[in-house]
């Protein structure tokens, strides 16, 4: 993972805002960095880059993983190609490019493999070549193309990645965090939504933003030829969605751990966790497991007991009131936004992923999105006993907005510690196959105090212990016991909240 930025001035130099907001972004990549500016690369060291003047700029900071990656911006024939986050079939499409073009790899990084999509479908025109680019690629990920006529910045289709563009005081902006463009004075920003292109026509100097063809298959025209294609049984029974589902989590999380030689978990001692480290351990990568928690929070006392079941080292960050004042701001720093809830559970993915880094960690993997596909919430019991299987259209608009409620908060969190936080429960085989499992296979009955009950029945093959499995849904905030002590305490100071409304403008109450 990276930072990745861009910049236009009409008539203005902004070589400085463009290093600034490299600056504002070290911690995303801090391995090596490179601008593009007017016809110009530039790469380096951060603190020793040179920013050529101009009035078009393009700047990455490299998070390096796996394989030998290269600071970008990265260039073939007049592409310029700025990228963040993983391609997870980099192997196969490495292969089908080297088939059917002539293009010659310089790297092993996965990046590399959209420019190289890209050059195989440009014919002088940038936006219907990424259409097809983005059609070919498994990841979760964003980046911009530049053909020095049109800019064009993309998302992938659940939003993994953050991106966030504004058009303000003869600035256009885009980049992966609101800070960067905040620094260099656009304070209007607009997330970028999934699966949307970004186009700015230099010579018009004007952008607008393009939405693309969905990659899920619920979205898709039942007159597609997708959805004609698509393998349907009639009425499958519950083992065939369970064959199927642990098949596609298992593989969703070889993906994502591929080349590593070490993973973290953000790890709660819960069900959707608990079957994350059973897969890693049982893949042989070496799997350490972060919680966070007050000393008698429910995931503290299920993350020692999962732990020491399963033999693997669990390392534990203690939270009181000390710590949740110290690291407040700190946080609101990285969500840059005031909302509590986002707060209570973004601590815990900031704390865990400081201690992940503290030891070495450049990976995390979390349970994300597995409440939205199988109906985990409380909420949803309310939703199964009015609607029935009508039900299943709420989970899928909390899935459509899981990048704007979660998404976004939980990269940046874990991003403000140099550590790339990875989702296996979002991939897209994963969504589609969820939205095809009926509610009644996902909560057993109007009073189902646990919920998620395939999930739990899947978890029980893999061999997670009973104790974890039959476990009830407890929301991060509350079961690590942060929530409490930001309400009770901390937020009740008039003191330290005026201090905080001082550092941070959005705070508005």
């Amino acid at each position: 993972m990276c930072a990745i930025t861009g910049i236009i001035g009409i008539g203005e130099n902004i070589n400085k805002k463009l290093y600034d907001m490299l600056l504002t972004l070290k911690h995303r990549g801090p391995d090596s960095s490179g601008v593009y500016v007017d016809g110009t690369i530039s790469r380096g060291k951060l603190e020793e880059l040179t920013v050529p003047q101009g009035n078009l700029g393009l700047g990455h900071n490299l998070l390096s993983i796996v394989g030998s990656e290269v600071a970008q911006p990265l260039k073939h024939n007049e592409i310029i190609l700025i990228c963040n986050g993983e391609i997870y079939n980099y192997s196969q499409l490495y292969s089908e490019i080297v088939r059917e073009s002539n293009y010659i790899f310089k790297t092993d990084s996965d990046s590399e493999i959209v420019l190289a999509l890209i050059n195989q479908y440009y014919n002088g025109s940038l936006s219907p070549c990424i259409m097809k680019v983005m059609e070919r690629l498994d990841g979760d990920y964003t980046f911009a193309a530049y053909d020095g006529k049109d800019l064009v910045a993309v998302r992938d289709p659940l939003g993994v990645k953050p991106l966030y563009y504004g058009n303000e005081n003869g600035i256009f902006g885009f980049a992966s965090e609101k800070k960067a463009l905040w620094k260099v004075g656009i304070n209007e920003t607009i997330s970028l939504p999934p699966n949307s292109m970004l186009y700015y026509q230099k010579t018009a100097s004007s952008h607008e933003l393009i939405p693309l063809p969905s990659r899920l298959s619920w979205k898709v025209d039942p007159s597609s030829e997708k959805s004609k294609t698509k393998n349907t049984l009639i009425n499958p029974d519950k083992e065939h969605f369970k064959r199927i589902l642990k098949d596609l989590i298992q593989k969703s999380v070889q993906k994502r751990i591929k080349g590593l030689d070490k993973v973290g978990i953000l790890f709660s001692g819960g069900v959707d966790s608990t079957i994350l480290a059973v897969i890693c351990k049982n893949l042989g990568v070496q799997t350490d497991l972060y919680a966070v928690g007050s000393e008698d929070s429910p995931d503290l006392i299920f993350a020692r007991k999962v732990a020491s079941d399963m033999d693997l080292p669990l390392y534990i960050q203690m939270v009181d009131e000390a710590i949740v004042r110290e690291y407040t701001s700190l946080v609101l720093n990285a969500i840059e936004e005031w909302n509590v809830m986002k707060l209570g559970v973004g601590m815990t993915g900031y704390l865990a992923a400081k201690l992940a880094h503290e030891n070495g960690e450049r990976v995390m993997l979390s349970g994300q999105g597995a409440d939205e596909l199988f109906g985990g919430y409380h909420r949803y019991l309310d939703l199964y006993h009015q609607k029935g299987e009508g039900a299943q259209e709420d989970l899928k608009g909390d899935v459509e907005n899981l990048y704007h409620v979660n998404l976004e908060r939980d990269d940046n969190v874990c991003m403000a510690s140099s550590v790339e936080l990875r989702v296996p429960y979002l991939d897209l085989q994963i969504i589609d196959m969820a939205m095809d499992i009926p509610m009644k296979y996902k909560i057993s009955d109007p009073s189902d105090k646990m919920r998620k009950c395939i999930l739990r029945e899947v978890a029980s093959q893999l061999g997670v212990p009973q104790e974890i499995v039959k476990r009830p849904k407890k929301a991060a905030q509350y079961g690590s016991g942060i929530h409490k002590i930001l309400r009770k305490r901390v937020l009740k100071d008039q003191e330290y909240m005026g201090q905080l409304k001082k550092s941070f403008k959005f705070i508005d109450i």
